[in-house]
C-alpha cells in the first residue's frame, strides 16, 4: 500500500488547488464548458487503445484485490463501453447549462428587485469503487455544472482512472480551463480519505459511490453533507391483473439484463392469484439465465432447486444472479413488504388495474417508481439527464438520478436603487 509521507499537506494543497478553480469555473460561459466536454469525448475514442491497455493491467491484478464477479464486469472496460462514456459527454453538452439560470424572482413594492439564481455548488469530493466509466461522468458533470471535483477511485482502477484523468486533463489545457478543476488522487493511502471527509471548510459536498460500508463509512466521518444512497434492494410486484408477458419480459430484463448494478431488481413479488400459473414459469426462466431462487414455501413448490428465503435475503442487495421471491395475497402485503424490506431506491408494479398502479405510486416510498417498466431504467442516461454522479435516496437537495440541476444550489441576487431598511 502505497502511503504519503504528510497526509494532511498533500490534501491541503488538494482543496486549496480545488477552490481556486471553483472560483473560476464558477463564472465560465457554458460555450466553453461544452467545447471540453465534447473534446474529452473525442479524445477518449481517439486513445481508447492506451485506457483499454491501463484497464487490462487493473484486470490482471483483479483476483488479488479480492473482486466478485459484479465487480470485475463494473471494472471492465470495453470499446463500446468507451463509446458509451463518450455518448454520455456528448449528450450532456447538448443539454442547457443550469447555471444563472433565474428560478424565480420579482419586484417588491419598494421597489427592490429579487432574483434566485442556480449557482455551482463548489467543491465536490467524489469517492467510488470499481467503475472507472463514473470517472468520466462525474467529471463531465461537475464542469459543466461550473464545480471543481476531486476523484478518488478504489486502488483495483487506479491504472485505469489515471488514463481517463489525463485525458481529461488533456481537454482542459486544450480549453485553457483550470487544470485543477478535475483532481484525482492518484495515491492509494487510506489515510487521504479520511483527511479529506474531515475537510467540511473546504469542501462543499461528497457524493460516495460504492458498497454499503463505504457509503456508513462516509456517512459517520463527513464533515460535509453527503449526497448517497446505501443500498439498492429493488422490487418488482406482479400484480393479479398484471400482462404475464409483459411481467416476464419486465422481470428477466431487471434481474438479469446487468445483475451487479443498484436499479437491477433484488425481489420479486407475485400476487397469490398468479402462484399456480405465472409463478412456476418465471421461476423456469429465471433459472434457466442462470439465477439462483430464494423463495418462501410456496416458491420453493413452484419449482426445483428453489432455496427457502430468509429475512435476510429480503433485505439482501445481492448485486449477482440471486433473486428472493414471496407470493403475497393482495397489493396491501406487497406495499407492507416493500415499506419493511425496501432501500427507496426502485419499485415497480407490472398491472393493467390503474387504481393499484395509483396506489402503488402514491404510497412507495423510493426514489422511482415504475409502472409497467423495469427497474432497469432509473438511470440518468435513460431519463434524459445525460451521464449522472449518482442516484440520491435523501429527500433533501437532491432525489434520484442526480445530474447537472442536482450539482447546482441557488442564491439570491438583489438589485437596488438606494433603499434602506426602516
Amino acid at each position: 500500500m502505497e502511503a504519503l509521507s504528510d497526509v494532511a499537506q498533500y490534501c491541503s494543497q488538494l482543496t486549496r488547488e480545488a477552490r481556486a478553480a471553483a472560483r473560476r469555473l464558477a463564472s465560465m460561459p457554458g460555450s466553453v464548458k461544452d467545447s471540453w466536454l465534447l473534446r474529452c469525448a473525442d479524445h477518449l475514442e481517439a486513445e481508447a487503445d492506451a485506457i483499454l491497455a491501463a484497464n487490462e493491467h487493473d484486470l490482471r491484478s483483479a483476483a488479488d484485490h479480492g473482486l466478485t464477479a459484479a465487480q470485475i464486469d463494473r471494472l471492465t472496460l470495453t470499446r463500446p463501453r468507451i463509446a458509451a462514456m463518450a455518448a454520455g459527454l456528448r449528450q450532456v453538452a447538448a443539454l442547457r447549462d443550469p447555471v444563472g439560470e433565474i428560478v424565480e424572482g420579482g419586484v417588491r413594492p419598494n421597489g427592490l428587485e429579487i432574483r434566485k439564481v442556480r449557482v455551482p455548488i463548489g467543491v465536490i469530493l467524489f469517492l467510488y469503487e470499481s467503475r472507472p466509466n463514473v470517472t468520466v461522468d462525474a467529471a463531465g458533470l461537475a464542469v459543466k455544472s461550473g464545480n471543481a471535483i476531486i476523484l478518488r477511485g478504489g486502488k483495483e482502477a487506479l491504472n485505469t482512472n489515471r488514463a481517463l484523468h489525463y485525458v481529461l486533463q488533456e481537454a482542459l489545457q486544450e480549453c485553457h480551463l483550470p487544470p485543477h478543476s478535475v483532481q484525482l488522487v492518484a495515491h492509494t493511502d487510506r489515510a487521504i480519505v479520511g483527511e479529506l471527509l474531515q475537510r467540511g471548510e473546504e469542501i462543499d459536498l461528497c457524493i460516495p459511490r460504492g458498497g454499503e460500508s463505504l457509503i456508513r463509512r462516509v456517512v459517520a466521518e463527513a464533515r460535509m453533507p453527503v449526497l448517497k444512497h446505501y443500498r439498492g434492494n429493488c422490487h418488482v410486484y406482479v400484480d393479479r391483473a398484471a400482462d404475464v408477458e409483459m411481467a416476464e419480459r419486465i422481470v428477466l430484463n431487471a434481474k438479469c439484463q446487468r445483475p451487479g448494478v443498484c436499479n437491477a431488481a433484488e425481489s420479486l413479488l407475485v400476487h397469490q392469484s398468479l402462484a399456480s400459473s405465472f409463478l412456476p414459469r418465471i421461476v423456469n426462466q429465471l433459472q434457466a439465465h442462470g439465477v439462483e431462487v430464494r423463495g418462501c414455501p410456496e416458491t420453493m413448490r413452484a419449482g426445483p432447486h428453489v432455496r427457502p428465503a430468509t429475512d435476510e435475503d429480503y433485505a439482501a442487495e445481492f448485486l449477482d444472479l440471486i433473486i428472493s421471491v414471496r407470493v403475497v395475497p393482495d397489493l396491501e402485503a406487497a406495499l407492507d413488504h416493500i415499506a419493511r424490506f425496501g432501500s427507496r431506491h426502485t419499485e415497480a408494479i407490472v398491472t393493467q388495474d390503474l387504481e393499484a398502479a395509483r396506489r402503488f405510486v402514491q404510497e412507495v416510498d423510493a426514489a422511482a417508481v415504475m409502472v409497467n417498466a423495469s427497474t432497469r431504467f432509473h438511470d440518468g442516461y435513460e431519463f434524459g439527464l445525460g451521464a449522472e454522479i449518482g442516484i440520491s435516496t435523501d429527500k433533501f437537495h437532491a432525489r434520484g438520478p442526480c445530474g447537472l440541476r442536482e450539482l447546482t444550489t441557488t442564491k439570491y441576487i438583489v438589485m437596488g436603487t438606494g433603499q434602506v431598511r426602516g
